[in-house]
Formats: C-alpha cells, structure tokens, sequence
C-alpha cells in the first residue's frame, strides 16, 4: 500500500463525517467573500461610483453579521475537526494494539518499547495532521475558486500575479521533498532512541547501581540526547525555511499587486473599492499558498510515518491499519456477558473460543527455531491426559520455555500441530486463553497498581474465587501483613513485593481464572522449600480436573509429577515418572541430586 492509498481509506474510513468536517470548512473559508463584497460597497459608495440602497450604517450592520456568522461556522468546523481527527487516530491505535496483541508474545513488536511508542504517538498523530490539512486545503480551494472568478471580473493582469507565489510554493515544497522524508525520519529515529534509553533506565535503576554504571548510562544518554537534537533542529529548519518560503512568497505577490493597482488607479481603470475587495481578498487566497505548502509537508511527512508504522506489522497487509473496527465510540447493540470479548467490533458481539473441556492435549512434532541463535525445539512429541501433573525439565538452555511458548502460540511453531481432544488447533495464541487455558510465565509481570487489580486484570470477581485463588498460590498469610491487604499498591513491575510474593501473585492472577489447562513456567523459583511445597500440594489437591504443565527442576515439583519431560539440546532426552528415570537419565539424576548439592 502507498502513502496516496493510506491517505484514502483514512478519509473513507468515516466518509459521511469527513465530508460534513469538510463542507464546514469550506463554509469557513468561503465566508469572507460576502464582507468583501460588501467591503467594496463601502468604499465605492463613499467614492460616490456605487450607491448602497440601504446606507453606510447597513453595511456595517451586515458586517458585523457576517463576523458572528463566521465565528458561529469556525466553532462548528472545530467539532467536526475534532470528531474526525479522533476517530482516525483512534482506529490507528487500535488495529496497530489488536496486531500487537495477536502476534507471538515473544515477537510482538519488532523494536524497543520506545520506539513503539513513538509510533503510536508521534507517527499517528502525523498522519492524523496531514488528513485534517486536507480539508483546510479543500476547502480554500473552493474560496479561491470563487473569489478567482470575482477578481479576474475586475482585472484578470491583477489576478494572475496572485497565483504566482503559490507556483514558488509549490515548486520549493516539491525540492524540500527528499530531504522532508530524511529529515523528519531522523528525528524520529533519533527521538525513539531517547525514549527507549529512559525506559530501559527505569526499569533497570538497581542493576546500574549495583554495577556502578551510572556515569556510563547518563554519558550514553547525553550522547543520543545530541542526536537527536541535531535531527530535530535539521527537522525544524527545513520546516521554518519553508514556511518563510511561503510567507515571503506571500507579501513579494502582495507588493506586486499593490504597484501594479497604483498605475491603474491614476489611469481611472480601478476605483478605491476594486484595491479594497482586492487586498482583501487577496489576504484569503494567499492562505491556499501557505496552506499548500503545510499540507504537502504535512502528506511527505505522513508518508515517512506511514512506513515507520507499517514496520509494526511485521509483513501483515498495511490494509488492516485502516480496517474499520468498534473504537469504543457509539452504543453497542447487544449487552456483553463474560464469555464475549469485552471490545465488540462495530457493535456487534464476538465470542471468545470457547472449547468443550479438556480430554487430551496433544503436540506432534512441534519445532521452533530462533532466527538469531538457531537455537529452540525440535520435533517434540507431547501428550496431557485431563487432570494429569505433567512437568517438564531440563538443563539451563535445554528449551523448556521455548517449548510451552510454541505450544501456547506465544511463539510461531515452524513445524507440528497441536490437537485438542483431536481437533486441529490452528491459531494457538487465540486459542490458548481463559477458559481453555491459563499461564504463568517465567519472569511475572506485574502493574503500578493494586494488589488486587493486578491479580483480578480487568475480570469480574465471582464469589469466593479471589478466596480460593490466594490460599492455592498461599498467598493468605502475605495479605494479612500488608498495610492494605489486597489494596496494596505494588509499585512498578511490582517493585513492593518480594520475587515470592511476585511470582505467587502470579499464580492466583493464573488460578482465578478457572481454566482447563494451567501452565507454569518455573512458577516456584524465588519461594523457600516450605512455601513451594505448600504451593505444590495445594494446587496437586484443589485443581479439581484441571490438568497441569510445569517448568521446573525442583524436587517438590518432580515428586507431584505424574509425568517427567527431560529435554536437551531442544529435543526430548528422556520422559517417565521420577523413579523411571533415577533408573535411565543421566541428565535427570544429575537435575535431581544436583539440587541436593547445591
């Protein structure tokens, strides 16, 4: 898709709001053709060339109306503005999040959190600008259009020397275009780049205290900081150069008119209200020139926007950037019950996938390899009965979290296939959600917000879930000695908990949510002997039916195991009950008496 398309289906996205924003504007901008004709009236009837049937004071009458007139039209063209620039920007965001949400977690942005931000920020709101000039531009033309024809009746010499500040205009903007798209690409970069360091200052404050980097991190910061403003000057130069091109393009075509104006007066050709309506005009059509230039500007400008955007999507059709979707504005038909997505596209409700209950998971032949290492999984063969305890364990390395990932669409298996009670599944990742499934991943991730918030995320709290969620995670007792108990605010990334308490809150965010299949990744690795082994027998005697998938090489997790994986080198070693394998596995002795070791 190029830019011209992107640009099209953003005004065809809301087409009926598009053309009342600009029907607005074209009122604004068509506006003074009525206080210049009467301007010209004016002076004409004091020159005694033009007699007003009604007087001086009506003219000043109908001024004053055609101002309030006016002002009226410019607060109703900032609604509509406002309306239409939402929307689209808004729809952007959204299709831009929805992708996001639906790639593999561990590929879904293809750069730093930084720059994503910047281009949900800065790149969509560049394209929300150049689509909201489009109208002021539009509708300019249709007052240039009129008034052209108004001042050509009066002099067509006069009116042509109008246009040629717009032919300077329009040829400066089409040179600046190679360079725009440079410049304006750099500053971006650059201002990504600074927007990544402080995040990733942020989040890793302890790590460069303890390693004593400070002085290194702020120099590295101080360093793009620079960059970038050299980008952004460079940016903003070319951007003011511009429009001093379009300014002084401007008042060299009005300096023009006014001499030449001068000998047609002294000649008797031109009365004082033909200057009049001419100047005045002449302040309006000149705004298309300026406009012109801001618009072409603004469009080039889009353009390197539009391709820093389409980088999110990773290869997917830019066509889903502008694919009409609910946003979140207008009523939605049909209440929503909790099995229903909670954002219904266009008002309509879409159901979650809801699977029959789990009889048998299978995975035959399950591969991934990482691009950049090489490294994964390779033609795993996997099988969970209902209501077994299956754990998976390894050597450091060895491709146990690669391997719930892929299984979990969190990673795009390359080759194999998954079956559910011997259905195909075809897109993991959606399909691997509350009811069917829950998952704790290896490093919890946790919200600046309450303890509760962070465990509940967004669901409704049934009666006694919350309850049986925290004492199967044996997180009771942490609560009672909580200022705030559940109210507690856990601080960014959780930063008031210890690892424990993270990774059992973790754990009931994962157990409340009542699903078929639990997946723990290393879920036990921060807790002491005691709590990891009132955790496993909890949740050994509460899970009901549910069938469990561990990561782990604890002993209080290998004795629950009614089945043992032990993987090496990304492909499976060996596999049975721990007894089994104390008998044949090397590489599970070593993991089993390893521990006793340490």
């Amino acid at each position: 898709m190029k830019t011209r398309h992107f640009f099209w289906r953003l005004i065809l996205y809301r087409p009926g709001l598009y053309l009342i924003n600009l029907l607005a504007w074209s009122l604004i901008h068509m506006a003074p053709l009525i206080p210049g004709l009467l301007t010209k009236a004016f002076f004409d009837h004091l020159e005694g060339t033009y007699a007003f049937p009604y007087g001086v004071w009506a003219i000043a009458v109908l001024l004053i109306g055609a101002a309030l007139a006016r002002i009226a039209l410019i607060f109703g063209g900032f609604m509509t503005d406002v309306h239409f620039r939402f929307r689209i920007s808004t729809l952007l965001r959204r299709n831009m999040l929805s992708h996001v949400m639906k790639e593999p977690g561990a590929r879904a942005i293809p750069c730093s959190p930084g720059e994503a931000i910047s281009n949900f920020r800065d790149d969509v709101d560049q394209a929300e600008e150049a689509t909201s000039w489009s109208v002021d531009t539009l509708g300019l033309v249709g007052f240039v259009i009129v008034a052209s024809w108004i001042l050509i009746s009066i002099d067509l010499q006069l009116t042509i020397l109008v246009f040629v500040p717009l032919i300077l205009v329009v040829t400066a903007a089409q040179i600046a275009t190679t360079r725009i798209q440079k410049y304006r690409a750099a500053s971006r970069e650059s201002t990504a780049k600074v927007t990544g360091a402080i995040s990733e200052m942020f989040a890793n404050v302890q790590a460069i205290q303890v390693a004593g980097a400070e002085k290194r991190v702020v120099e590295r910061f101080v360093s793009l900081s620079e960059k970038r403003r050299q980008s952004m000057v460079k940016d903003k130069l070319l951007t003011e150069t511009l429009s001093s091109v379009f300014t002084n393009s401007v008042n060299l075509g009005t300096g023009l008119i006014l001499v030449l104006a001068s000998l047609k007066m002294r000649n008797g050709d031109f009365t004082v209200g033909d200057l009049s309506l001419f100047v005045y005009y002449l302040t309006f059509v000149t705004q298309l020139i300026s406009n012109v230039g801001n618009f072409m500007t603004y469009y080039k400008q889009m353009g390197v926007s539009f391709q820093r955007i389409k980088s999110m999507l990773q290869g997917a059709p830019a066509s889903l950037l502008t694919a009409a979707n609910y946003i979140g504005i207008g009523k939605v038909k049909n209440k929503q019950t909790p099995s229903t997505i909670s954002a219904a596209e266009d008002g309509v409700e879409t159901a979650y996938i809801e699977a029959p209950p789990l009889s048998l998971l299978e995975a035959q032949g399950l591969s991934y390899q990482y691009p950049e290492t090489g490294r994964g999984i390779s033609n795993i063969n996997l099988t969970l009965s209902r209501g077994t305890f299956t754990v998976v364990t390894g050597m450091i390395g060895s491709g146990k979290t690669t391997l719930v990932r892929t299984l979990l669409g969190l990673l795009p298996a390359e080759k194999g296939e998954i079956r559910w009670n011997g259905e195909r599944v075809t897109d993991p990742a959606d399909f691997f959600i509350p009811p069917q499934s829950a998952y704790t991943a290896q490093i919890p991730r946790l919200y600046s917000d309450k303890l509760r918030n962070n465990i509940l995320l967004g669901i409704t709290e049934e009666p006694g879930s919350l309850d049986r969620a925290l004492h199967a995670a044996v997180m009771e007792e942490d609560i009672k000695h909580l200022q705030h108990g559940l109210e507690t605010m856990v601080g960014p990334r959780g930063v008031k908990l210890s690892g424990g308490q993270a990774q059992r809150t973790a754990a009931a965010r994962m157990l409340v949510r009542d699903a078929e299949l639990y997946v723990f990744d290393d879920l036990s690795s921060a807790l002491d002997v005691e709590t990891e082994r009132k955790l496993w027998e909890r949740l050994f005697s509460e899970r009901g039916g549910a069938t469990c998938l561990v990561v782990s090489h604890r002993k209080a997790a290998l004795n629950h195991a009614d089945h043992i994986i032990v993987l090496n080198g990304g492909e499976i070693e060996a596999e049975g009950t721990a007894e089994q394998l104390l008998a044949s596995s090397e590489s599970f002795r070593q993991l089993w008496y390893g521990e006793e070791t340490g």
